[in-house]
Parts: C-alpha cells; structure tokens; sequence
C-alpha cells in the first residue's frame, strides 16, 4: 500500500493568507486584555460605575489598538 502526504500544498496555501502579528501587536493585545480584565473587576466591585468603565474601555481601544477595535461594541 502506498501513502501520500498532501498536506504540504495545502499548507502552504493556508499560510500565504495567514496575518502574522509582531511580537509588538501581540504585546499590545495582551495589555488590552489585562486592562479589560481589571476594569471588569472594578465594575463588579462597584469602584466604578458603568459609564466610566465605558468611557475608560474607548480609551484603552484608542491607546492600545486591538486588532478587533473596529467591530468591538461601544458600550457594554
């Protein structure tokens, strides 16, 4: 019995239209979601209230610029 391994074309075609992120993007999406993780803990401990947690997230977009900051929601 004879195997072939057709795998290698089709890898190749997948990573042609692959995105690779810098170790710079990937640094300011990962500070993105420690500042998200934080502020979530703020607004359920009641330290901030809605609007602010708000206002404080479209900075953060602003500041970090996620990659998926166009479809992110403006409020939560």
């Amino acid at each position: 019995m004879q195997i072939t391994k057709i795998t290698d074309k089709q890898d190749l075609l997948l990573n042609s239209k692959r995105k690779y992120l810098s170790d710079e993007d990937l640094q300011r999406e990962f500070d993105y979601y420690r500042a998200e993780k934080l502020l979530y803990q703020m607004l359920g401990m009641g330290l901030i209230t809605k609007v602010e947690f708000n206002k404080i997230m479209l900075l953060n977009r602003e500041t970090f610029s996620p990659a998926l900051a166009e479809i992110m929601p403006l409020n939560r």
